[in-house]
């Protein structure tokens, strides 16, 4: 017997259930399909660093499989012709949860039992189905304490160990990774990145293990610190599935087991994942997430229009350290720190007064991890408009949240290096510097680093004025 394995957001062999279901019936047949047109993460196009990283991640599989058919077309066509030509009998994949890939699945499921094929789909990118947990009124969940809760109470399932025997079959059909062309070439701007990540099954083990290794002790204190090295940096693997959260929920669970001082580190850890699955639950059941504001109310919010502000944001010229560097990183490395991503979203939406959606989009075109269900319910977040979303009136100090988080200001001399030598007293607020702090290193406002583009105060007022807006809405 013969069974098509369909991957999507699973680009693993452990704990990969369809896999392991098919590997006990017989020879796999493991099959990539890149979708017709723009390359889709969930319903939305691919952005430029998740191609890089997919196109790594797929040659990753490869090797570890022996063998992978990569297709480029319509999966409706391209699974039934693939059955009919290598005599495959059952086609299994793991789901999907947005609602483009549910009608699309839908679908290919119908053609293929049509076909006469057994099709099976099962449970991988997420520790819970989003139906699995209910509010005790039997709807979804809209909070994320409550949800985060009911997730430890339910328990989490073991992962599955790689399947003890594989046998893939090669049918000749594959076209290769290569020739799906999703690196980029002219110019080549992830030249470098193969040094600071590896893509695959692989590269997921080794930087979950370090991370529990060095990263995870103090974690709950030290997260918020981009200057210090305690985070994971999972959240690419993830998104590709290269490691599972059950994986990742069964490590961090046995290392507070083995050392109790670090419970506290990995309960807040694992609430970082769950943060995640609720994200995934939102996206399930209002699948307008990713496209509307949530809370409707924010439809009268009076946003600004402007390509100039939103591309000095885009590029790190804001005259704000703080978000300056945090883009900057993005730009240069593909990845930005989460307390950052706050920061720099914040900035967007609240100084610059620029639809959350400006962001979404960026960052889904720039972000190695970028994923449909995190990106959107986190820029709602920040917002105000999402669930669970933080208060409209929480506005970030950009100055103070650097002076809090980057101390010592190695994060910021790190990724604005025309900053370097200027004293840490000035370094978060640069445009408050004397004169003479300024000369001494090397530093001309306007000229070599940008003068702040809005008035921190000023733009706080207006922000809250736009929120007024939105209260006045809510209450009509």
């Amino acid at each position: 017997m013969k069974t098509i394995v369909w991957f999507r957001q699973d680009l693993r062999i452990a704990d990969n259930p369809a896999l392991s279901a098919a590997a006990e019936r017989g020879a796999v047949l493991p099959v990539y399909v890149l979708e017709d047109g723009a390359p889709l993460t969930n319903s939305q196009p691919l952005g430029g660093a998740a191609r890089w990283w997919l196109h790594h991640s797929l040659a990753a599989l490869q090797r570890d499989l022996g063998g992978l058919i990569v297709l480029k077309g319509d999966p409706q066509v391209l699974l039934p012709e693939l059955a009919a030509k290598t005599g495959a009998t059952e086609v299994m994949w793991n789901r999907c949860y947005d609602q483009y890939a549910v009608d699309r699945d839908t679908a290919i499921k119908a053609a293929l039992k049509s076909a006469g094929l057994t099709v099976e789909s099962h449970k991988a990118v997420v520790l819970f189905e989003p139906w699995e947990l209910q509010t005790g009124a039997g709807g979804p969940y809209r909070v994320f304490t409550p949800f985060w809760k009911a997730a430890k109470a339910k328990g989490v399932d073991q992962p599955l160990p790689r399947p003890a025997s594989l046998t893939v079959s090669d049918c000749g059909l594959s076209i290769g990774v290569d020739a799906l062309g999703l690196l980029p070439e002219r110019p080549n701007w992830a030249k470098g990145w193969l040094d600071l990540w590896q893509p695959g099954e692989a590269g997921a083990a080794n930087r979950l293990n370090g991370f529990l290794d060095l990263g995870l002790e103090g974690y709950a204190d030290r997260r918020n610190r981009p200057d210090l090295p305690n985070v994971s940096r999972l959240s690419p693997h993830l998104r590709y599935g290269e490691i599972s959260p059950r994986q990742i929920w069964s490590a961090a669970s046995h290392a507070a087991d083995a050392n109790p001082a670090r419970a506290d580190d990995a309960d807040k850890f694992l609430g970082e994942v769950v943060w995640r699955e609720f994200a995934y639950h939102l996206l399930y059941h209002y699948p307008n997430l990713p496209t509307d504001n949530w809370k409707t109310a924010f439809d009268a919010y009076p946003w600004r229009d402007s390509a100039a502000d939103l591309k000095a944001w885009q590029r790190g010229e804001t005259g704000y350290p703080m978000v300056d560097a945090g883009m900057r990183e993005l730009w240069q490395t593909g990845y930005m720190h989460n307390r950052v991503r706050m920061i720099a979203a914040s900035f967007l939406i609240k100084h610059l007064r620029l639809h959350w959606a400006h962001g979404e989009a960026w960052f889904r075109d720039t972000l190695v991890d970028a994923d449909l269900a995190s990106n959107s319910a986190s820029w709602q977040w920040v917002a105000g408009s999402g669930a669970d979303a933080a208060p409209y009136f929480r506005i970030f100090n950009p100055y103070g949240q650097g002076q809090k988080f980057d101390p010592e200001g190695d994060y910021i001399r790190k990724w604005v290096p025309e900053l370097a030598k200027l004293e840490t007293a000035y370094l978060h607020a640069p445009h408050e510097a004397p004169d003479t702090a300024l000369v001494k290193a090397g530093i001309a406002l306007g000229t070599t680093y940008p003068k702040p583009m809005v008035d921190h105060k000023t733009a706080r007022q207006a922000a809250l004025d736009g929120y007024t807006v939105v209260k006045n809405s809510q209450s009509a």
